[in-house]
């Protein structure tokens, strides 16, 4: 396949390397951006493998707990500017929005679309004409509902509406346990884990990063066995980059997330969304 000024653009916006650096790696993986990725990583050329793409949207995350904290809702909504996103014709829209997703339980973002609006028509009528109004482009990307059975819920939404998370705990709903639910959820808006814990990372992962450290050691001159105890070590910086539980806590450093619970309190799962992320 041939290599195209777009495709190195592209890679480089992923990895920070250079500009031949990327050609070269787009180059030996015939094309395939995550193939080149690795390629890069693996020659340490990779500054920063980015999780996801950022794109040119703008919007706001909505999140909605019940009084209960049983039930809890995440929004995505999108318009073209910023300006637009903090008005209050698109800010009361996206709160409507949200308190249908939570009473109604839609399936999808179709189905959605679909539902009565508080206007009286359909809520793909109503985001019409709130593009005649706002005049720019508004469309609802997401959503996410969850409810918890054994636990409760905690929502975070960071300044200026661009980032919202989702904590679930199994344990009992008190004021001590929801301080707790909303301090890991602060963690989980600002240190972006991947995972609960590091049983639920796929072995293929595991492998591919393994691979990669192994690879970046024997790179720096170092013999199979010191490459291999080196890339056990760097794993173990992996899951503490990316596991929740492993990860210090921002308030403490000298923490870890699992220190801050107690006998009989689990995180269970989270929802991490933020403005403009490519979703999958």
């Amino acid at each position: 396949m041939a290599v195209t000024s777009e495709m190195v653009k592209q890679l480089r916006n992923k990895t920070g390397a250079g500009m031949m650096d990327c050609k070269k790696a787009l180059e030996e993986s015939n094309g395939n951006i995550e193939l080149a990725i690795e390629v890069l990583r693996k020659k340490g050329a990779a500054t920063a493998a980015k999780r996801a793409d950022k794109a040119a949207n703008e919007g706001i995350i909505v999140a909605k707990v019940s009084d209960d904290a049983k039930r809890g809702i995440l929004l995505e909504i999108n318009c073209e500017t910023d300006f637009v996103a903090r008005g209050n014709d698109f800010v009361e829209f996206a709160n409507a929005v949200a308190q249908i997703v939570f009473e109604k339980s839609p399936s999808s973002v179709d189905t959605l679309l679909a539902l009565p609006h508080p206007s009286g028509k359909t809520v793909a009528d109503a985001v019409n004409d709130l593009v005649g109004k706002i005049g720019e482009r508004t469309g609802i990307k997401r959503f996410e509902i969850i409810n918890s059975s054994d636990g409760f819920l905690a929502s975070y939404i960071h300044m200026g509406s661009k980032l919202g998370v989702l904590v679930e705990l199994t344990t009992e709903f008190n004021p001590a346990n929801k301080t707790l639910a909303r301090d890991i959820a602060m963690q989980v808006a600002a240190m972006n884990p991947l995972v609960v814990s590091r049983d639920t990372i796929g072995k293929d992962i595991i492998e591919k990063e393994i691979e990669i450290y192994r690879q970046q050691a024997k790179n720096e001159g170092k013999p199979d066995q010191i490459a291999d105890k080196i890339a056990q070590g760097r794993l173990e910086k992996y899951y503490q980059e990316v596991v929740l539980l492993e990860q210090s806590f921002i308030k403490d450093a000298g923490k870890t997330i699992k220190d801050l619970l107690s006998s009989g309190v689990n995180v269970k799962q989270f929802k991490r969304y933020q403005l403009g992320e490519t979703v999958n």
